[in-house]
């Protein structure tokens, strides 16, 4: 047997199907069974319980991926750190991040990312949803807040702090707004996220504390879509800073009230590089998480 059909093995075993696994890898579902079916004729017994519902370990097959996937996952290590030692930052790299913070953050870097490291490819991987970084074969992933997963090693890319804005147009239309409190009669854009869509909290510089109910006609569930509605003039936005700032600092917006700290949860908020727990972290994972660090500890 191969080391490449033991490697299928585990990610059948972690995936819980053939068909995952070949659309992961771009393959046949097909070519993904008939490896499995040599290699229990190689082992001289089941790994699976094929159904036409499930696919399910036999009792043997469990404990055969017990046994041989720590020392599949050795020597990946050791091939990784021989070709670490021996070359630049190559490989595909798969990220993860949300839509809005890909889109506004990440895809930005691209260009300088490439020329730092040309032999690096990169799949940027842009969704609101979780996804989980074992199953889906990624190797980092850019969250909006800390690790809840035990399994996954944190580090904090940046500090992140929310505002209230709305846009000049929407402001020469409307009384102004002198405190937080006046939010409370005015139809503001919300996000449909617990929080964010009822009740906006602020911190006065004296450490005053004040929760101001919101209330709006507009809901959207894309903070990039909320960002556009905001500089149409619909109405105030609550938004991370690193979605504003460049719009306050040409005018497009108007932070209504910068001597506030404003949240929609907590105010202890940054953004995150998230990986999976390892013995080795890869050269390229390791490159990519310091030009990240590198850029953002600039802004």
């Amino acid at each position: 047997m191969d080391i490449s059909t033991l490697r299928t093995l585990v990610d059948v075993m972690r995936r819980g199907s053939f068909a995952a696994v070949a659309r992961a890898h771009d393959l046949d579902p097909s070519s993904i069974s008939r490896s499995i079916a040599a290699l229990e004729d190689e082992i001289g017994f089941k790994l699976f319980q094929r159904t036409t519902r499930r696919l399910a370990p036999t009792e043997a097959g469990a404990l055969y991926f017990e046994r041989i996937q720590p020392l599949v996952e050795e020597l990946d290590r050791a091939r990784l750190e021989a070709v670490d030692l021996a070359s630049a930052p190559a490989g595909n790299l798969r990220v993860t991040a949300s839509v809005s913070f890909g889109q506004k953050c990440l895809a930005p870097l691209l260009p300088a990312l490439r020329e730092s490291y040309p032999a690096l490819s990169i799949e940027l991987i842009l969704s609101d949803s979780v996804l989980d970084l074992i199953e889906e074969r990624i190797d980092v992933a850019i969250r909006l807040g800390p690790p809840a997963d035990s399994s996954l090693i944190g580090t904090q890319l940046m500090r992140t702090r929310y505002r209230v804005c709305a846009s000049p147009a929407y402001l020469k239309q409307h009384a102004a707004m002198k405190e937080p409190a006046d939010l409370a009669d005015r139809d503001c854009l919300l996000f449909p996220l617990r929080g964010f869509r009822n009740r906006w909290r602020f911190r006065s510089k004296d450490g005053a504390l004040l929760e101001v109910p919101v209330k709006g006609k507009v809901v959207i569930s894309s903070a990039l879509a909320l960002h556009r509605a905001a500089l149409d003039g619909l109405g105030p936005v609550l938004l991370a800073d690193w979605l504003l700032d460049d719009d306050i600092a040409r005018g497009a917006l108007v932070d209504l009230f910068p001597q506030h700290h404003v949240t929609a949860t907590d105010f202890d908020t940054a953004a995150w590089i998230l990986y999976p727990s390892r013995g080795y972290v890869p050269l390229k994972l390791r490159a990519f998480i310091d030009f990240l660090k590198r850029h953002f500890q600039k802004v």
